[in-house]
């Protein structure tokens, strides 16, 4: 479905001009512009940290700009809350869902709006209003299921289906596909062409080219708070959008591969979890110096294996063998102490402390060790620790003390890395490491990833991207409904050998 030709007389529906937003330490924005016109998607481009998520947040209430104007609809705004944004008609499909899991899908549809029969919430409305959307929409949620039992992919749908009910002129979206399968992305890009055909202008940020190439009409891209360009898709090149988001050509997207796995460091036994349906009988071994992907589809189970050694997941029998000793790893704390790290693939709710200092999410897995003999903490070995963090995994930050939530996402991904790093594990695990981070930072977590394996980890790696699987990894283990498939070499092996074997026990 390609969208680049409009039947439409499009016009401009919003101006942002000369931009500007600094937080302590940082420019965020500097005199940063955009322009969105009806009947389209702009792609908004740029390494993680560029000001992308920043500008919308100025646009959508969350920020108060320095300076800088916006013009929507042809009137001058500033809105001061998100509230006041979206009843304006600019609604925002967040990268990190905000619903309200212990409610129904149709409570958190409407909240704060609810449709009322003298005093009470018309229930009966609620429920016709939120199918009627979900039908146009082709979505097959029940609106009185509860959001807590709903996957990543139906509370993304939801989000939508809110931003499509407040009969938005601007839809933002924030790496809407980052936990989508392709079948999902597939129905998501349906929807994005309805809006479309509403006379809706869609931005869109992903850092997933081939997704701006095949819907995106526009693309500016931002460097460094700074607006770069404009150009219509139809003229341009992948590397020439890179070049402009990097500063640089971009010759290599991955860094070439020195690590030479070793003796067998991790054995895996008819590992099979205790709450069905779950992982069955997987079984593989794991070298020193080895970096082992993780393939499969959405649903294969991928997470649980690593969630089951770790401890997370209660297991019903198998072993797990390190050095040849058994590992019970009955809770994560056991795992820890035993030399095993995970880092998670939802990174906001499971991987940091998001309104806490770098420090702190730096140290939280390591506390023991800044325990002095009488008792204390230890503030020059915690202070050097962190230091450590943000020098080895290359943080860009303004100090030890900045919360990270204020970090870009690579950025954040950094630190969680560099945390487990300091438990000092020999099995690294890491659940869709890049997850929602740009080429330039994927780069610097990729190298990461090879220097310890380098220095004789074992790394697992969890991945839906197939290139990143092929460019990383010395063997990749197949996943097919909770089983493994198939376990094969990278080097020899392809695309549709993988997929091949994913589909195994469907």
């Amino acid at each position: 479905m390609t969208t680049h030709t409009e039947s439409h007389d499009s016009q401009v529906l919003l101006t942002m001009t000369n931009v500007s937003k600094s937080f302590p330490g940082v420019k965020a924005l500097d005199k940063a512009n955009l322009t969105v016109r009806s009947h389209s998607v702009h792609a908004l481009m740029g390494e993680n940290g560029a000001g992308k998520s920043t500008l919308l947040k100025c646009l959508f209430g969350i920020y108060a700009k320095d300076e800088g104007d916006i013009l929507f609809l042809g009137k001058k705004v500033n809105f001061k809350t998100s509230k006041e944004a979206l009843e304006n008609g600019i609604s925002m499909v967040h990268q990190e869902l905000n619903l309200v899991r212990q409610r129904n899908v149709m409570d958190n549809l409407w909240l704060g709006r609810y449709p009322m029969k003298g005093i009470f919430v018309d229930h009966n409305k609620m429920y016709h209003d939120t199918k009627a959307i979900f039908d146009e929409l082709d979505i097959h949620i029940d609106p009185k299921e509860k959001v807590a039992n709903l996957s990543v992919s139906q509370m993304q749908m939801i989000e939508i289906a809110k931003a499509f009910s407040y009969n938005a002129k601007i839809v933002i979206m924030d790496e809407p596909t980052s936990s989508l399968s392709e079948k999902e992305v597939d129905h998501l890009f349906k929807i994005i062409a309805k809006l479309k055909e509403r006379g809706c202008g869609i931005i869109y940020i992903s850092h997933k080219m081939d997704e701006i190439f095949k819907i995106c009409d526009e693309i500016t891209i931002l460097r460094d708070g700074k607006w770069i360009n404009t150009v219509p898709v139809a003229t341009s090149t992948m590397d020439s959008i890179v070049a402009m988001m990097v500063g640089r050509e971009l010759t290599q997207r991955f860094p070439p591969k020195t690590n030479e796995p070793k003796e067998i460091i991790l054995e895996v036994e008819n590992l099979t979890a205790k709450n069905q349906p779950s992982i069955k009988d997987i079984s593989f071994q794991l070298r020193k110096g080895e970096i082992l992907g993780i393939a499969g589809l959405v649903g294969a189970k991928r997470t649980d294996i690593v969630e089951t050694i770790f401890g997370v997941r209660e297991k019903a029998y198998g072993e797990i063998k390190l050095h040849g000793k058994t590992m019970k790893n009955r809770t994560a704390l056991e795992a820890i102490n035993n030399g095993f790290a995970l880092v998670t693939e939802e990174r906001r709710s499971t991987g940091i402390y998001a309104n806490l200092s770098i420090e702190f999410n730096s140290l939280i897995s390591n506390m023991k060790a800044y325990m002095t003999k009488w008792g204390l903490l230890s503030n020059k070995k915690m202070k050097s620790d962190t230091q450590w963090v943000i020098d080895s995994m290359n943080v860009k930050t303004p100090s030890q003390k900045t919360t990270i939530g204020s970090l870009s996402g690579g950025n954040q991904q950094k630190v969680v890395i560099g945390r487990w790093l300091l438990t000092q594990p020999e099995i690294l695990m890491l659940d869709e490491p890049t997850r929602g981070i740009d080429v330039g930072a994927k780069y610097e977590i990729y190298q990461l990833i090879m220097d310890l394996a380098k220095k004789d980890k074992g790394i697992i790696m969890i991945s839906s991207e197939m290139p990143e699987l092929l460019g990383v990894t010395d063997r990749i283990l197949v996943m097919s409904n909770g089983q493994v498939a198939g376990i094969v070499d990278t080097a020899t092996t392809s695309q549709e050998e993988i997929l091949q074997l994913a589909a195994k026990h469907l």
